[in-house]
């Protein structure tokens, strides 16, 4: 029996996905839920798992934009696995090993010609076009001499001038779908908003004095660290519910307003920038915000993200401190109005009380999108998150810290 295996829906709006990458090659056997390839939509990368046990056959190639629901391979679940291959295979070298070969002997024997000898796969074809290079100048690596990907993208071009003995070549690679999105996203934000950006500076050693005195306590009983983003998180859903404009949407002629504040979180993954969300933050106590933003991030690094973790945040919190950034502009993301940049802490000296004391600073930053948020709101929203971050106990801890962390 031959099984068709369609791309699965990733999410209630998605119609198409690109196939990012074969983890297996045509005519491989499969096991039963075996990952077979990575997909992409616009939101998310996602693994296809095998259906049933058989021989796949791939119906798509490395890039295709496919629509859901489409066949992308066959699995022929009456085949047999094979067995035995890599004894087969390891037999010669044994038998090689009983007695030094004679020297006419020495050397390889030629790989038989077969119909891979010499011919690129389909995404390593591709490539080659891109490139310009010729599959006959490509020594081929796969099985029977077939040229792989990783031989086409290691393929150069030869350059003209004069020659310096260094590495010149260069690769030239398609753009994920979900990075085309990403793009295509910032682009409209840019273009398509009144983007402004608002700084101010806060210091961090109150902050940095609870930390110092709980956060052994605080993991010890909750299993998570006590870090910087739940007093920020803190922070801005006590600004945004001071300044309810920054925490609504521009939708035509109306202004979309929200009475809960499901707050974006920007993290690094594998395939790049994501932004999971944490829904209803203003519900959540500082355990509560620690414990989702660990699992967001473990979902993002490991790849199992959700759209649906992705989609409907009011605000969103970039913190490029953790790369080393001092100061930046971060862009909105749509169709959200604000988006707060937090930035690395550097000692530098202030004024206090007329007197120059070292403080460790960190910069913060709010963009959003004039056309719905005014000066007003905008500087005093950010005025109100450094004031909860230099009086956390008070603003953030209802003058109570151990109550706060439940300790």
């Amino acid at each position: 029996m031959v099984l068709e295996m369609k791309v699965p829906s990733p999410g209630e709006s998605i119609t198409e996905v690109e196939i990012a990458s074969w983890l297996v090659q045509d005519g491989d056997y499969v096991e039963k839920d075996q990952a077979i390839a990575e997909v992409d939509s616009d939101k998310a990368t996602l693994e296809l798992p095998a259906e049933e046990s058989g021989i796949i056959t791939l119906k798509a190639e490395e890039g295709d934009v496919v629509a859901v629901g489409q066949v992308v391979c066959l699995i022929d679940t009456a085949a047999e696995k094979p067995e035995g291959a890599a004894a087969d295979k390891a037999e010669p070298k044994a038998e090689e090993a009983k007695e030094e070969p004679k020297k006419e002997e020495a050397k390889p024997a030629e790989q038989p010609k077969t119909y891979a000898s010499g011919t690129p796969s389909p995404a390593a074809k591709k490539i080659l076009e891109e490139k310009g290079v010729d599959p006959a100048s490509v020594q081929g690596s796969g099985k029977d001499g077939r040229i792989t990907k990783d031989d086409a993208n290691q393929a150069s071009v030869a350059s003209m001038g004069t020659p310096t003995g260094g590495n010149r070549s260069s690769e030239r690679t398609k753009l994920s779908m979900l990075r085309r999105k990403v793009a295509e996203r910032l682009v409209a934000a840019k273009n398509e908003t009144a983007m402004l950006t608002t700084f101010n500076e806060a210091t961090m050693k109150p902050i940095n004095e609870l930390r110092s005195q709980y956060k052994e306590e605080f993991k010890a009983k909750h299993g998570v660290s006590l870090g910087f983003m739940s007093f920020f998180t803190k922070a801005v859903v006590r600004a945004l519910q001071l300044y309810p404009d920054v925490n609504s949407m521009i939708d035509g002629d109306y202004k979309i307003s929200y009475d809960f504040c499901d707050i974006s979180v920007a993290v690094s993954g594998p395939k790049g920038l994501m932004v999971p969300v944490m829904r209803n933050a203003e519900t959540l106590t500082f355990r509560g915000i620690e414990n989702e933003i660990k699992r967001l991030a473990l979902r993002a690094r490991d790849g199992q993200i959700t759209v649906d973790e992705m989609t409907g945040g009011t605000f969103t919190i970039s913190n490029g401190g953790v790369f080393g950034s001092m100061l930046s502009t971060p862009i909105i993301n749509p169709p959200q109005s604000g988006i707060l940049g937090m930035h690395n802490i550097i000692e530098r000296p202030i004024a206090v009380d007329g007197k120059v004391e070292i403080h460790p600073m960190m910069y913060i930053a709010l963009s959003y999108d004039h056309r719905i948020i005014d000066g007003r709101e905008s500087v005093g929203f950010l005025v109100a998150v450094k004031e909860g971050l230099e009086d956390p106990i008070n603003l953030l801890m209802d003058g109570n810290p151990k109550k706060a962390l439940e300790l």
